[in-house]
């Protein structure tokens, strides 16, 4: 799964339209879409974090679990 699958999922759990998480998150709707659809690149750390209060979920549960896994010397 990825970021956008994850988004999806976590989105329909709480039965919202991309429409009420934009107002719950201030992410716009185009962006909720092109991040579920993959096709934003780069998403930012301040989008996630925005995304991951209105989902009422850690930011770290929007990854995917090979990004979660990664093993700390990948990053020195």
């Amino acid at each position: 799964m990825q970021i956008g699958d994850i988004v999806k999922c976590k989105r329909l759990d709480l039965s919202l339209i991309q429409k009420e998480l934009e107002s719950r998150s201030g992410v716009t709707q185009s962006m909720i879409s092109k991040i579920e659809n993959g096709s934003a690149e780069n998403v930012s750390i301040d989008i996630l974090r925005k995304l991951a209060k209105a989902l009422n979920c850690a930011l770290v549960d929007l990854l995917p679990e090979a990004d979660k896994n990664t093993n700390k010397k990948d990053f020195l």
